[in-house]
């Protein structure tokens, strides 16, 4: 009656297709949607929904992240007509991701995912805010912190009292993505309280943060300098097609910064864009494609711009293009389903049978939305489900698949010809016919009736298990199938082989870092047996050509698969399997490899407590990999260091059971950073994870500026100059110095302060101040905690007076056609004031203008100079001035020279030489000097010897000088001689 009534039903599927009463599987009607259930709601109560419809009616069920949802085992989750009810939701107990499940005899499919999260708000903790101190003009941050939360925030700022909201313009921005209150430029009106002010727009509920006061400073106003953007997108800004897309955008700065935006490929903002917020706020609505690319925001003052850039990358969620449809199929045909969605990124595709994952193997072949299954049997009937998801969503389609029964067939699943097996083994002959419905079987060995007993048993699915099989198994068996539409049989063969035995297994070994070591594995077998050794390490198959840099399979012959490991490294330890198969059987034998080396990196490290120079760490000791950990090396890293640097603590050496140390001698006012190295007997390990930024105390500063010294100037003044302290140095915020300077000789002392800590030079001006006279000078430093100590103290001279009186006796003359020679006489020192520190000679041709002169400058006690690089036969004028560091005094009578003709400029032509005995005759033809040209007074003869090209530095010959006839004799022995000839002017 049951294999009828299975009839029946099948027979159903091809006679009712058109009636609406037709048996099928289940199909959703509606899939449960996301939720954000408001904590402080009223109604204590959520709803998923879930309508689904079928025939028979299908059971509904849930699930919770996966897991099925017990109805029964907790009264707060109820059902009603497949809507899922929670009472009393708990935001611990019922976040997570819910789907509704519907089973029924002819399959079970699964919704798409709702997320269930809760919004709330809870209050600010902090109950007091310091005051924040700016100088007017200055830039300003004040930030919000919102509390705890879930669900979308809105943020507004209190100034002084409710209802008085701080209004945003180009000057005041509040940023809707932190909460905080920018002012580009702070002014004297915005002085008071302001109260950061939190909404959940989900739950609409509100809460203020604590007051923070803001007052001016009293030690000026800040100056204008170029726009700080303090609010800009970030570098990649992911956007959902359809959604609108804001972009905030706000700088400091003084003047107040003006904001623009642009595209930094050409293209235009798009027209649907809308600007708020003075330009603080960029909106895109409905984004679409041609909306991705990169934009910028630019803030612009007089004193110059900034610019913020963002890529705005487009995604979409998966939507269905082409979905599955049912499909009825008969035993042994081919079923092919295809499914295609679009999204951005592109989706990837699942498929699920039954609400479970299908996998592609043997009939059932899966690529992406493609799904064939290839000789479909009754097994292969059930709800199917492409599943097509990107990160930002996951979609379902859902088909069933109907099989039509037939009787029992062996044409395409024959019993295997040939089965071998090992004495002593256990065997399984499967015998897996075509048919629907499902046949009854009996086995036959050789032509006899095969029994049933403890050692001989047919499966369920017809298969035939034999165990503890002997030689007397080996024979020929048979599969007899049978159901209401024939019967059919199929014959294999079974030979029983001699066991495989492992003779020498790996043993567990203790390595260090850096040894080769080799494991074996050499076993017995039945060699007409093909043999394959396989090695895994932690559960994974050891790839001999992808690790052969440590891994290598030796030993040489068919019974022998050791595993040879070089250079062993940490990673190499865990469980090694010598895995060792033939056609019959195949066993293992393992063993577990400890590998010692240098200790794992510490973690969490912490700053527990930190002062103006100390700090105390502690943290959990990383893995010691086999080798107890000896020492802790403490580390440190500021702004200002060259990398990490080793630090003194307390204890000096931190032996390895201690995970607390004192870090002392540090820089007060100054950010640190720190990470600890552990230390075992084979080395020295990874660092640590470096903690958190921490900034030591405040401090008095104990450090004064160096190379205090000074001078020069203009009159009247007296110039103090320093190097400042560096920034690590300064032990404070609110640095400064103070300048303080006597007469030599007077007891009082004069100071000032000079409030920036990047000052290196103090001016004192006074009328009465008298010229050149030594003053004793030193610097202090202060900070926030109070004032420091002095620099030793050092004279320093004020400035000096011009001199007063001009040098007297001024006499120059020709030298040459190029240089001219000047000297003159100091002043009288009864006459001047003014110390001279040297004399400045001015030179200028007569067709030249004054204020391009020449400058020539001597030092000291020096009278004369001379100038050179002249123009031939021109007239120059020339004057001095004595000079010292206050300037130059008043200039000298004004003198005249005019320089010598500049020498002939053709050499001598037609040179003739002749030798007789140990004399050269040279003969030449006279130069005639041109108008302009000095008037030739003779000959300069050099002479330079073979191989001796620098004839500039030959000596002349020995002999009268060469006359203006022409001719010379020249009394000297040479093998090779060179000769240049020009006019000498006297």
């Amino acid at each position: 009656m049951r294999l009828l009534w299975e009839l029946l039903v099948l027979q159903s599927f091809m006679v009712c297709l058109a009636d609406d009463n037709m048996l099928h599987g289940p199909v959703f009607l509606q899939e449960p949607s996301s939720v954000i259930f408001p904590l402080d709601s009223e109604e204590k109560k959520v709803k998923l929904n879930c309508e689904v419809k079928g025939n028979p009616r299908p059971t509904i069920g849930w699930k919770l992240n996966g897991t099925n949802i017990d109805i029964g085992m907790d009264y707060r989750y109820s059902m009603v007509e497949g809507n899922l009810l929670i009472n009393n939701p708990n935001r611990t107990q019922d976040t997570g991701t819910y789907q509704c499940v519907a089973t029924n005899p002819f399959g079970r499919i699964i919704s798409r995912e709702a997320k269930l999260q809760f919004a709330y708000l809870e209050n600010f903790k902090t109950r007091v805010r310091s005051t924040v101190s700016v100088r007017q003009g200055q830039g300003m941050v004040l930030l919000c912190g919102p509390p705890p939360h879930s669900g979308e925030l809105t943020y507004a700022w209190i100034f002084n009292e409710y209802p008085s909201f701080v209004h945003q313009d180009n000057r005041r921005f509040v940023s809707q993505e932190t909460g905080n209150l920018y002012i580009a430029k702070v002014e004297a009106s915005d002085v008071g309280n302001y109260t950061c002010v939190v909404t959940n727009t989900v739950t609409n509920s509100r809460v203020l943060g604590p007051p923070t006061p803001l007052i001016l400073r009293n030690d000026g106003v800040m100056g204008e300098y170029e726009p700080k953007i303090e609010v800009q997108f970030p570098e990649t800004v992911p956007s959902a097609k359809g959604t609108a897309v804001k972009l905030e955008c706000f700088a400091l700065g003084n003047p107040v910064p003006t904001i623009s935006w642009r595209r930094a490929d050409g293209k235009q903002i798009p027209r649907k864009a809308r600007r708020h917020r003075s330009n603080g706020l960029l909106e895109i609505p409905n984004f679409q494609q041609e909306d991705a690319g990169l934009y910028e925001c630019v803030a612009e003052n007089v004193r110059g711009k900034n610019v913020a850039r963002g890529q705005l990358t487009f995604y979409a969620q998966p939507n269905w293009i082409q979905k599955i449809s049912d499909v009825h199929a008969a035993i042994e045909e081919n079923v092919f389903w295809e499914c295609h969605a679009s999204g951005r990124p592109k989706p990837s595709y699942r498929w699920l049978k039954d609400g479970e994952p299908l996998l592609p193997q043997g009939r059932v072949q899966i690529e992406q939305g493609s799904l064939t299954i290839r000789n479909v049997s009754l097994s292969d009937a059930g709800m199917y489900q492409c599943v097509a998801e990107n990160r930002h969503g996951t979609i379902f389609a859902s088909a069933e698949l109907s099989v039509i029964a037939v009787g029992p067939d062996f044409s395409k699943t024959l019993l295997k010809k040939l089965t071998l097996v090992k004495v002593g083994g256990e065997v399984i002959i499967e015998c897996k016919p075509k048919a629907s419905p499902r046949p009854t079987y009996s086995w036959k060995k050789g032509k006899d009736i095969l029994r049933e007993n403890e050692r001989i048993t047919v499966l369920d699915d017809g298969s035939l298990r034999i165990v503890n099989v002997t030689k007397s198994d080996t024979g020929s068996y048979t599969c007899v199938a049978t159901n209401h539409f024939g019967t059919a049989s199929s014959t294999g063969s079974l030979v029983v082989k001699d066991p495989t035995r492992v003779m020498v297994s790996p043993f567990s070994m203790d390595v260090t870092v850096g040894e080769s070591i080799v494991l074996p594995c050499q076993v017995s077998h039945d060699h007409s047996l093909d043999i394959v050794f396989t090695w895994s390490f932690n559960g994974h198959l050891i790839d001999f050509e992808k690790d052969g840099d440590h891994f290598e399979r030796v030993g040489g012959q068919d019974s022998a698969g050791d595993l040879m490991i070089r250079s062993i490294q940490l990673k190499h330890a865990g469980k090694y399997v010598c895995m060792v198969q033939t056609s019959v059987d195949k066993l293992s034998a393992a063993a577990d490899l400890i590998v010692r080396g240098p200790p794992g990196p510490p973690e969490d490290v912490t700053i527990d407590e930190i002062t103006d120079t100390t700090a105390q760490l502690s943290w959990r000791p990383g893995a010691d990999n086999h080798s107890p950990i000896t020492m802790y090396v403490v580390q440190a890293r500021t702004p200002f260091s060259v990398g990490w640097q080793a630090v003194s603590t307390v204890p000096e050496v931190i032996d390895g059971k201690t995970f607390t140390a004192t870090v002392v001698g540090l820089n007060p006012w100054v950010e640190y950073e720190f990470r600890v190295v552990a230390a075992n007997l084979i080395g020295i390990g990874e660092p640590s994870r470096p903690s958190e930024n921490r900034r030591t105390e405040e401090a008095l500063p104990e450090v004064t500026p160096a190379n205090v010294s000074g001078g020069g100037g203009s009159k009247s003044e007296l110039v103090i100059t320093w190097e400042t302290v560096p920034e690590e140095l300064q032990n404070g915020g609110g640095f400064g110095y103070v300048v303080a300077f006597r007469p030599f000789g007077t007891i009082s002392w004069m100071q000032t302060v000079v409030a920036s800590p990047d000052a290196s030079r103090y001016v004192f001006r006074n009328e009465s101040l008298p010229p050149f006279s030594p003053y004793e000078v030193k610097v202090g430093v202060y900070n926030n905690k109070g004032e420091g100590s002095f620099s030793p103290v050092t004279v320093v001279y004020s400035a000096e007076e011009e001199p007063t009186k001009a040098p007297i006796t001024v006499l120059a003359r020709s030298l040459s056609a190029t240089d001219i020679e000047i000297s003159w006489a100091p002043p009288r020192e009864n006459q001047h004031k003014g110390r001279i520190q040297g004399y400045e000679v001015r030179c200028w041709r007569h067709d030249e203008k004054e204020e391009n002169a020449r400058k020539i400058r001597t030092v000291g006690n020096q009278t004369s100079a001379k100038v050179t690089n002249l123009q031939g036969n021109a007239l120059y004028h020339l004057a001095v001035k004595a000079y010292n560091t206050a300037g130059t005094g008043p200039s000298s009578a004004m003198v005249n020279v005019t320089t010598k003709k500049p020498p002939p400029s053709q050499p001598p032509g037609n040179i003739i030489w002749n030798s007789s005995d140990s004399k050269i005759i040279l003969n030449w033809d006279q130069v005639k000097a041109l108008d302009n040209e000095s008037e030739v007074r003779g000959y300069k003869v050099s002479v330079c010897q073979h191989r001796q090209w620098d004839c500039d530095h030959a000596q002349p010959p020995m002999g009268p000088a060469g006359s203006p006839d022409g001719a010379l004799a020249v009394p000297i022995l040479l093998h090779w001689v060179l000769m240049e000839m020009f006019a000498i002017l006297y």
